[in-house]
């Protein structure tokens, strides 16, 4: 790597450099999980988040910070596949169960939960803890959602039968019950109120999936012939009117693999660094996040630790820190 690229992941913590406070709470919970995917590696993503000063430079932004380790995931080694169409279904459903548990707990507790993946299959159980405390008080829940893919698949419709390719799915409605049933009822969200940014590879069964659904799709194009500032506006728009606020879901594939290169599913063609870091700075500026979600960091593919260091700098941006 050039000594300019290596420049974009030096420590931010320059004197120079000012960021907002708050008296919020940030609980981090890790979720080693790769039995959503193919390949291995994504199950270290949360230790290689964490590596990178997570929790320190959070707290240098003026939040209280805890880390409540890590939702316990079983490896596939150990597991017998009985579900091919949706690889892992009993094991995956439990490990999002247990997450959405934690997320509700902490959203009870008055603190914002930040989650760490893992592959996308996770996002069953975020969404599902959010959804279900909301539920309570009778609100929905907007969400954007960053990633290269749609994750719209169902069983019916994957070619590879990847429950990471499923969650949004699920969250929506569609799907094995195990998963859009979780916390006891469907849908967790509202099409209406949901986005989908940075999108440049769908399956061709999954394009039904996307179209039928309601949900508002950002593909490269648009950020390409709008900008990403736009695209952000609107979709800051549709995930915060007429909801408590707002979850973010963060596919690192959303970032080109130049910028991003241990990610599960690379696709060239993605935001670049500074697009991503826009888009998280606009996060912050709307005050209304209620969770974020990281998924998708696969070390085994990284160089140096740079996808899981920019992730960290990219959670920095969502959560108020500034240039000036």
């Amino acid at each position: 790597m050039d000594d300019a690229l290596l420049g974009l992941f030096s420590d931010q913590s320059d004197p120079t450099m000012t960021t907002t406070t708050t008296d919020k709470q940030i609980r981090i919970i890790g979720v080693p999980m790769d039995l959503g995917a193919d390949r291995r590696g994504v199950d270290m993503g949360p230790s290689a988040i964490r590596m990178a000063d997570l929790q320190k430079r959070l707290a240098r932004l003026g939040y209280e910070v805890i880390d409540r380790g890590d939702v316990p995931v079983p490896i596939p080694e150990v597991l017998s596949m009985t579900h091919p169409r949706a690889k892992y279904l009993p094991e995956v459903t439990q490990a999002n169960q247990r997450l959405a548990d934690r997320v509700e707990a902490i959203l009870d507790e008055g603190a914002i939960p930040l989650v760490l993946g893992g592959d996308q299959s996770i996002s069953v159980g975020t969404i599902a803890g959010v959804a279900a405390f909301y539920r309570r008080r009778g609100q929905n829940v907007g969400v954007i959602w960053f990633d290269a893919h749609a994750d719209m698949n169902t069983p019916e419709t994957t070619p590879s039968g990847n429950i990471h390719g499923m969650p949004y799915a699920a969250s929506l409605g569609m799907g094995p019950r195990e998963l859009t049933h979780l916390k006891g009822f469907a849908p967790k969200l509202d099409a209406r109120a949901c986005a989908l940014i940075g999108v440049r590879s769908i399956d061709d069964l999954e394009r039904e999936n996307v179209r039928s659904s309601g949900l508002r799709v950002f593909t490269m194009r648009d950020i390409d012939e709008r900008g990403i500032r736009a695209v952000m506006e609107e979709a800051l728009a549709i995930a915060t009117t007429g909801t408590a606020g707002l979850l973010v879901s963060l596919d690192m594939d959303f970032i080109d693999p130049t910028y991003a290169p241990g990610v599960g599913t690379p696709v060239v063609g993605g935001a670049t660094y500074r697009e991503a870091h826009l888009a998280m700075e606009m996060i912050a500026d709307s005050r209304r996040v209620i969770a974020i979600e990281v998924v998708e960091v696969n070390p085994i593919l990284d160089t140096r630790n740079q996808t899981g260091a920019l992730a960290v700098e990219l959670i920095l941006s969502a959560f108020g820190q500034r240039i000036l």
